[in-house]
Order: C-alpha cells, then structure tokens, then sequence
C-alpha cells in the first residue's frame, strides 16, 4: 500500500456517517449501528471487527447497551473508554424516555410509560422497585426508585411507598419493578404488596393507577389482568 493511501476503514466510517445522514437508523442492522458508534470513541481502527465481537458475545443491539461496564470491556477491542460510552448512550436513551413520557398530556397504564420503564430497569441484575409519581392531571411530576433487593424479591413496605409518595406531593402512582430472571409474572408477593399499598393510598386520597413487572422482552400490567 502506498504511504499516501489512506486505511479502507476511513472511508467506511464515512460511508456510515454518509447513510445516517441520509436515512437516519431506520436501514442500519445492529451490527451497522455499533460500528457507527464505536467510530466516535475508537480512533485509527477498524470498528467493524469489535462490533461484530458484541453482537457475539451479547446477541443484539439492545443486550450490547445492557450489558454490564465489567462484561463490555472484557471483549475483544473493546476497552473502558468505548464501554462508558457505550453505556452513557444507554443512560442518555433512559433520560430521553423519561423526558418523552413527561410530554403526555396524561398517562394511565402504560402503553406510553413502557419504553421508560424498560429503559430504567430491565438491565438491572437485582430487583428494584420504582415509583412514577403523577399530578392530578395524571402527568409524570417525577420519580424514584426506593427498594433494591436480591435476585428473588424486593422488601419494602406499603407505608414507605406511600409515605414516598406524600412527600413527592403526588395524587397518584405507577409502581414499576424489574424480574432479573426474565418471566415478568407477577408472584403472590407481588399481588399482596401491590393491593396493601392500593389500599393504604386510597385512605390518603392517592390513587394507584398500575403496578407493571418488566420482564427480559415482556412485562406484565397488574391493571391490565385484573389484579388491582
């Protein structure tokens, strides 16, 4: 090769950059998609061979930006720098959900509180619990998450959760918590705690407008199934 010929990978990166510009994300494969990424923090190399590695190792775009710092930087080509900003892109996406849902003139049951709450928890290996704190005109006013427990369940009270609740100032709330092992049924625990705290909210004047359990690809809606 010439001295003054430039590496191939220069002009793939541009072809890349050339096609999102273009057509955005929308004809991209997820191997495509991270190769675009990893342009932006992998210099002076080809990122088609590392993103290829990813997809290996983790199967898809989405389990990539799940995947744990400690587990990105363990593959091949893959060093810390280019795993946080694989993972500041995930925390972005979680931000912008959040931001999204805060839009909605109104929210109930969650088709449109989904894609926050996948964003929020389901790379989680342990359990948490979260709380979407709505206004009387059912807008999002914030949220938080207040329990995190072991692989197997998440101790917290009714009382925490609607003392949280008064203190957030909000008329109503969406519990939202995570089932590590993937199958987002909702265990008896889960409907017992989910009926206390409806129970003890209403006392308040706080209504409880769902309890959804996001699973690995699925959740469960405890309104949706009869279960409040």
């Amino acid at each position: 090769m010439s001295t003054n010929s430039k590496p191939s990978y220069l002009g793939h990166r541009q072809r890349l950059r050339a096609k999102f510009s273009a057509c955005g994300l929308d004809p991209f494969l997820d191997h495509e998609i991270l190769e675009l990424l990893l342009t932006y923090c992998i210099a002076r190399r080809d990122t088609k061979p590392t993103a290829w590695a990813l997809i290996r190792r983790f199967g898809s775009l989405g389990s990539v930006l799940d995947a744990p710092l400690e587990e990105l930087c363990a593959v091949k080509g893959v060093g810390e720098q280019s795993a946080r900003f694989l993972k500041l892109i995930r925390a972005v996406f979680k931000k912008y959900s959040l931001e999204e849902v805060k839009e909605r003139v109104t929210v109930r049951t969650p088709e449109q509180v989904l894609n926050y709450c996948k964003a929020s928890l389901s790379a989680n290996s342990d359990e948490c619990l979260e709380l979407i704190y709505l206004s009387v005109r059912n807008t999002i006013i914030g949220t938080e998450v207040v329990a995190r427990g072991g692989l197997d369940r998440v101790s917290v009270s009714p009382r925490t959760i609607v003392e949280r609740a008064l203190a957030a100032k909000a008329a109503a709330l969406i519990l939202v918590h995570n089932h590590p092992s993937g199958d987002p049924t909702p265990s008896m625990e889960d409907i017992v705690l989910t009926k206390e705290v409806t129970r003890a909210a209403a006392l308040l004047g706080i209504a409880v407008h769902d309890h959804i359990i996001i699973g690995k690809g699925a959740h469960y809606s405890l309104k949706a199934n009869g279960k409040i």
